[in-house]
């Protein structure tokens, strides 16, 4: 299907609008648990988000829709993995640099190209798998293990990109014909209990004006991101929409910065574009393999 440079353009416009949102949204739940507990605070926006997907559900009729058993047992898979995403990385927001934990993000391109020839067998030339390995050196760089600026929270950070990988491996399965509000709904049904689950051995604290405007900004936020982000992947290239999510490193180091006060040290700047520029690569060279397969 031949898609016109417009339609590319507009894709692209919503992918950056997606990062912007994901990230705004992640910096307003950081702003919340300044003053509420952390899950507190996810379950809130989880309920927020849910009621907001469900209305949306109930009017476009989507929820109708008839689902085999398979295709239950992998969104469940795909929700599941998400809430063990969900949890390492909200733990990690509250203690990491805004601006690190966006850029080990980033390598979600990476682990997807070499979990799918490990696991579902798609083929990796020599090329590719070099560009993963020189991006793990740039996540080396950005976790810095053994260096003054490590974390343990990184390390809580490689597990919450390992189980996004195992959930975008997962929707690669489930059929094109599923409706995606459907997804996210599912998807923040379980983030949303887990959270629940999770913030009953916190103690709660009273949700004041600003406390609440928090909460609403980062739903409005999420669901924000999960409207783009199908915008994007229906309305233009893959390989020419993807790269523009790298966007949402420059909206993370402006926030971490204006926000938090946090500036990004040199072996971060030099493994966050070590990180970018094989993920880059490795889209490129994707395209390559699939305009030779067609």
């Amino acid at each position: 299907m031949d898609i016109s440079a417009g339609t590319n353009l507009r894709g692209a416009g919503h992918m950056v609008l997606m990062t912007f949102s994901f990230t705004c949204g992640d910096a307003l739940v950081r702003l919340a648990t300044q003053d509420l507990a952390l899950f507190q605070v996810v379950f809130l926006r989880g309920c927020l988000s849910c009621l907001f997907l469900a209305m949306l559900l109930w009017v476009t009729g989507q929820w109708r829709v008839q689902l085999s058993g398979r295709t239950k047992r992998l969104i469940t898979l795909r929700s599941g993995a998400e809430v063990c995403a969900m949890i390492p990385f909200f733990i990690a927001l509250t203690h990491m640099p805004f601006a690190n934990i966006t850029a080990l993000l980033q390598t979600l391109p990476l682990t997807l190209t070499l979990a799918g020839a490990l696991f579902l067998g798609e083929p990796v030339g020599w090329r590719r798998l070099a560009a993963i390995l020189v991006g793990f050196v740039g996540v080396l760089l950005i976790v810095q293990p053994g260096g003054d600026g490590f974390s343990g929270y990184s390390l809580l950070m490689l597990l919450a990109v390992a189980c996004l990988t195992v959930r975008d491996l997962t929707t690669r399965r489930i059929p094109q014909e599923v409706p995606v509000l459907l997804l996210s709904f599912t998807m923040a049904a379980f983030a949303t209990a887990a959270a629940g689950v999770l913030s009953v051995t916190e103690e709660w604290q009273p949700v004041g004006t600003a406390q609440g405007g928090l909460i609403l900004g980062a739903s409005i936020m999420v669901m924000g991101g999960y409207t783009f982000v199908a915008l994007a992947m229906r309305n233009g290239e893959i390989g020419f929409v993807t790269p523009f999510r790298y966007m949402a490193l420059v909206w993370a180091v402006f926030l971490g910065f204006m926000l938090f006060g946090e500036w990004p040290d040199t072996l971060t700047w030099i493994g966050s574009s070590i990180v970018v520029a094989t993920g880059l690569y490795t889209l490129y060279r994707e395209q390559i393999r699939r305009r030779s397969t067609d």
